[in-house]
């Protein structure tokens, strides 16, 4: 028996119960009205979530009581805190505002329930390990904080209305009981020459953080909702193309060019539907002209149809556009 198991267990667990303390210590700083302590400590409870899955793998420490722990923590730091803060900044006093707090907190709850049941699915694709089903718990904490950085930076205005605050906060729970898929950056690849910028962003990234912390966390929200178009498209393109499945993905980007070549040269997938009955049609054709006779203009089962004499073709002469569509060719 290793005698320092229970040690290595208790690190990534103890990072764990950290971002449970700060997420609730999120809603005394909304308490006290220090909403930009409340920033802080979400910050700090989400840096501590992505810490603890890597601190578990990296120790090799991973355990059930670990995953159990991380949900429930997850659930109160991103989902029953950023509602009572939200409540109680702009929501706290009007009809429906406490409404929004629960339906924010219960479909966290019913996020962080699908994560849990479809780790063990093994019905998925190989690449859906690539992407998430919704907003992620972070993200969505992140993302519903918004009017709260708008009104700590520019101050008052219509986004720290609690009409807007109530809408954006629907909205954000919406996106994390959603089907849409969202990146996982623990998977994600970029090309080697994609580096360099994306490190100077990075760079720049920080220096809005440290000079106007408020407006950076707004900017990062507001690229994360604009990266879940390309997640969409990206995760259609490999549905639709299983034979990336199996391809590393530093390799899947010569599928893509092949797959871009194919269509810039008009090629497309056999065995379709389309394709396939064109073939058969043309093959009738060709067997009703084999069955003509030679010198009486009838057919063995009947007379001939007249039938339109479509000349010598000439190397500047083609087909009629409709017998060119019955024989299944294309246009250059």
């Amino acid at each position: 028996m290793n005698p320092y198991q229970a040690g290595i267990r208790l690190l990534p667990n103890a990072v764990t119960v950290l971002a449970l303390c700060l997420g609730l210590s999120a809603v005394n700083f909304a308490l006290a009205g220090r909403f930009e302590l409340c920033i802080a400590a979400a910050f700090g409870a989400a840096l501590c979530d992505a810490l603890d899955g890597g601190l578990a793998r990296l120790l090799d420490a991973s355990s059930r009581i670990g995953q159990e722990l991380d949900s429930l923590s997850d659930l109160v730091s991103f989902g029953v805190a950023p509602a009572l803060v939200l409540y109680i900044w702009a929501l706290e006093g009007t009809r429906l505002g406490w409404v929004v707090a629960l339906i924010f907190a219960v479909c966290m709850a019913l996020r962080l329930a699908r994560f849990n049941t479809l780790i063990d699915d093994e019905d998925q694709p190989p690449f859906a390990k690539e992407f998430f089903v919704g907003v992620p718990a972070p993200a969505a904490a992140l993302t519903a904080g918004l009017p709260l950085y708008l009104f700590l930076h520019f101050g008052p205005g219509w986004w720290s209305s609690p009409v807007a605050v109530g809408l954006w906060a629907l909205f954000t729970a919406g996106l994390m009981v959603s089907r849409i898929p969202t990146l996982s950056f623990k998977t994600a690849r970029v090309r080697p020459r994609w580096i360099a910028p994306l490190l100077v962003l990075v760079g720049l990234g920080a220096a809005i953080l440290l000079t106007a912390p408020f407006l950076g966390m707004a900017l990062i929200a507001l690229g994360y909702l604009l990266l879940i178009p390309y997640t969409v498209y990206r995760y259609l393109w490999l549905s639709r193309h299983p034979e990336a499945w199996g391809v590393p993905v530093r390799e899947r980007r010569a599928v893509a060019r092949a797959a871009r070549s194919a269509r810039r040269l008009g090629l497309r997938p056999p065995l379709r539907r389309r394709v396939a009955g064109r073939a058969t049609a043309v093959a009738r054709g060709m067997a009703g002209m084999g069955r003509r006779r030679g010198g009486e203009g009838e057919l063995e089962h009947g007379p001939a149809r007249p039938s339109r004499s479509l000349g010598p073709l000439g190397p500047n002469r083609r087909l009629p556009s409709r017998d060119r569509r019955r024989l299944g060719l294309r246009r250059r």
